[in-house]
């Protein structure tokens, strides 16, 4: 695992969207795990002014999503599918027939999660996953007390993530209870990790992912053993940690 500390979420994001440009690069067709949410926005904003302004080129990618609230449709302006293509897919060229976003809406939940493992598979697995952690430590929707081998779900919301993403709808009623999540196993078979974290609110569970121990109740901390994790951290979220992180951290990671 390599921390990289960034003094500003702007240049946090801009040296993820490197590493993640390097990679496409040496890959045309890489298989891309993303995220939604907040954090990884300034990311998809760099991303996208590389592809207008350098020519990066997704049209090879192939795309698959964390996560997706259970009985939204892809229209719901809450949805990760509506989130996605007005935030990063409608300004790329990326092929939409290369786009995986697991289906809220679909008849037989535990079918499509097969499906959707099968489909990673297929692809020969994740080359680098984007990750974002939650206040209580969780990644994607796996939330503390998910197994750390467990592979896409359903996964019902603890009442602080709901909490959390009650700010994005009319009334906290609304936010779904249940949702789709890929794994922490899933997360963890990646060949790369790329876990961002911002503001002081995340300062406790960046603390706990990073240096604290591996455990279930804080599932971001199974990154600790994965063979290629980045963790890129703006100063504030960085404010807990204890360790010195920014030894070298160019070379090992633009390789």
């Amino acid at each position: 695992m390599l921390v990289i500390v960034k003094e500003t979420y702007d240049a946090m994001s801009k040296e993820a969207a490197r590493l993640v440009a390097d990679r496409l690069r040496k890959k045309p067709n890489m298989v891309l795990g993303l995220a939604t949410g907040s954090t990884p926005l300034g990311l998809y904003k760099e991303l996208i002014r590389m592809h207008r302004d350098e020519g990066l080129d997704f049209s090879k990618v192939s795309t698959f999503n964390l996560d997706e609230y259970v009985g939204l449709p892809p229209t719901h302006d809450q949805s990760y599918h509506y989130f996605m293509r007005e935030n990063f897919f409608k300004d790329i060229n990326l092929d939409v027939r290369h786009i995986h976003v697991p289906q809220g809406m679909a008849k037989d939940i535990d079918a499509f999660c097969a499906w959707y493992e099968k489909r990673i598979a297929e692809h020969g697995g994740l080359d680098l996953q984007v990750l974002g952690i939650g206040g209580n430590g969780h990644i994607a929707f796996n939330e503390p007390g998910s197994s750390l081998g467990s592979r896409t779900r359903i996964k019902t919301l603890t009442g602080t993530t709901r909490m959390d993403n009650a700010r994005f709808f009319k009334t906290k009623e609304e936010v779904p209870r249940y949702a789709i999540t890929m794994g922490v196993g899933t997360i963890m078979d990646a060949k790369e990790l790329l876990l961002l974290a911002n503001k002081t609110g995340k300062a406790d569970a960046v603390k706990a992912a990073v240096e604290g121990p591996i455990t279930a109740m804080c599932p971001a901390s199974i990154i600790q053993m994965h063979a290629k994790a980045f963790v890129f951290v703006d100063r504030d979220a960085a404010t807990k940690l204890t360790g010195n992180y920014n030894d070298s951290w160019e070379s090992k990671i633009f390789q």
